[in-house]
This record gives C-alpha cells, structure tokens and sequence, in this order.
C-alpha cells in the first residue's frame, strides 16, 4: 500500500480538479448542467479517485490498472476540454492553462505506469 498524498500525481490531480470545480464548473452554460457539466465533473474526479484506489491495492500490476484508469479519465478530459473551447465555453488562455496541467497530469501518469511496469517498487 501506498501513501497517495505523497504521489506528485496525485497532487497534481487533486489540484487540476480543484481547479476545475472552481473555475470552469462555474461558468458552464445551463442547457450544459446535466449534460457536459457532469460529464467534465465525473471524469475530472475519477482521475485522482483511481489513483487513490489503485494506491490500497497491492501489488504493482492492480496499481497500475487503475493509474490506467486515470489516464483513460485524462484523455476524456483532454476531449472534452477541446470542445469547451470550440464551442467557446472557454477563452483560448483558460484553455491553454487547463491543457497545460492536463499534459503535466498526463506525463506524470504515462512515467508511473511505465516505471511501475518495469518492476519498480513506487
């Protein structure tokens, strides 16, 4: 078992969904709240959720099956934040920054997951 707070991903994750809650949930169009709103809400949480999940299992290969899932979460993320942006729900600088965190959260679980798989002990 790990200690997830102490994962920089985790970090990373907790503070890209904060983010999310408190700067683009909040300007979302209403005819979006049961629709796209939802959608950004779940899969922005589901990322630093799985790692906390995978951090109670133990061994390796369970980890990095829900550090997938996190990846898989930050590809949705990745989707629907192109689509805010050509919808123009979010100026070109809110995207850019939110893109940015999304590639960092990306990279970071991309190197976990290989250095998990590679027989590491994280």
């Amino acid at each position: 078992m790990r200690d997830y707070q102490k994962l920089d991903v985790w970090k990373k994750a907790h503070l890209f969904t904060l983010q999310v809650y408190k700067e683009i949930l909040p300007i979302m169009p209403i005819e979006e709240k049961f629709a796209l709103t939802q959608q950004i809400r779940r899969a922005t949480y589901s990322i630093p959720l799985n790692i906390v999940e995978g951090s109670g299992k133990n061994t390796d290969k369970d980890f990095v099956h829900y550090l997938d899932n996190a990846l898989g979460s930050t590809k949705e993320i990745e989707y629907a934040f192109i689509l805010l942006r050509d919808l123009a729900y979010i100026s070109l600088e809110v995207y850019a920054a939110v893109n940015k965190s999304v590639n960092e959260i990306k990279a970071m679980l991309i190197a976990f997951i290989k250095f998990l798989r590679g027989g590491g002990k994280g």
